[in-house]
């Protein structure tokens, strides 16, 4: 990453570099480009971008607020988790700590998407990385608070959205040391018990599970069925009657 050259457009950019910085913005903030039905709905911002009419901050603002972003990262998360996503795609970086959190969690309860990302983007974060013109991208810095620090950066910079869920963000993760993958969170000790999970009814019997629910492992064993599938709860009811 040391060679890494930030994407960066001005008034003298020609149209082909604005075009390349506008792919480089939807890699970096959508993690992917615009389906072609998408692109219909933000011809008109992406005109303007390449007309020169806008810069990187404000079409973020305005990208950021659209149905497509949106659709593709908070209609289905948690507001942290949303936080956490938006710290990754507008700052390359994971958020700093909980009082950070909490600030920015009380702009989204009370100003919405729309007050969030506006206040993101007009931090001064922002301004002394990325300015007015450079596209975000991943922040790499010469010192890290601390080795979470870097770690939680790193995790988030470099995983695809929801690898790890689409609930807990990256500062509460590594804190409650949970095992992520696939999209699925869960505590190291549901996770030894579920292990392997689609032979769940077979490695451990329903007169076992019975004895756990009565006794001091019943957190495990709710924890287990918890964590079943549809159909092998199904499987266990049948075996259970």
């Amino acid at each position: 990453m040391n060679d890494f050259t930030p994407v960066t457009v001005s008034r003298h950019s020609s149209l082909e570099e604005r075009q390349f910085a506008l792919t480089q913005i939807y890699r970096q903030v959508l993690e992917r480009q615009p389906y072609e039905s998408e692109r219909r709905t933000i011809a008109s911002l992406e005109k303007d971008f390449l007309k020169d009419k806008i810069g990187v901050r404000r079409f973020l603002k305005l990208f950021g607020c659209s149905d497509i972003y949106l659709n593709a990262f908070y209609y289905s998360v948690s507001n942290v988790k949303f936080m956490d996503v938006c710290f990754k795609h507008f700052l390359g970086q994971a958020i700093a700590d909980h009082r950070e959190m909490h600030f920015y969690n009380d702009i989204l309860i009370k100003q919405g998407v729309h007050g969030l990302i506006t206040a993101i983007l007009d931090s001064e974060e922002y301004r002394k990385h990325f300015g007015c013109f450079t596209v975000p991208h991943p922040i790499q810095q010469r010192y890290y608070r601390s080795p979470e620090a870097f770690l939680e950066s790193k995790c988030l910079n470099e995983e695809f959205f929801g690898q790890r869920g689409r609930t807990v963000p990256t500062i509460y993760w590594r804190q409650l040391g949970w095992t992520c993958a696939n999209g699925v969170c869960r505590h190291p000790e549901v996770e030894e018990i579920l292990t392997p999970l689609p032979e769940v009814t077979k490695t451990l019997p329903v007169d076992t599970l019975l004895r756990m629910l009565k006794t001091s492992d019943s957190a495990k064993a709710k924890a287990l069925i918890a964590s079943l599938s549809p159909s092998q709860r199904a499987e266990l009811l049948l075996a259970m009657h």
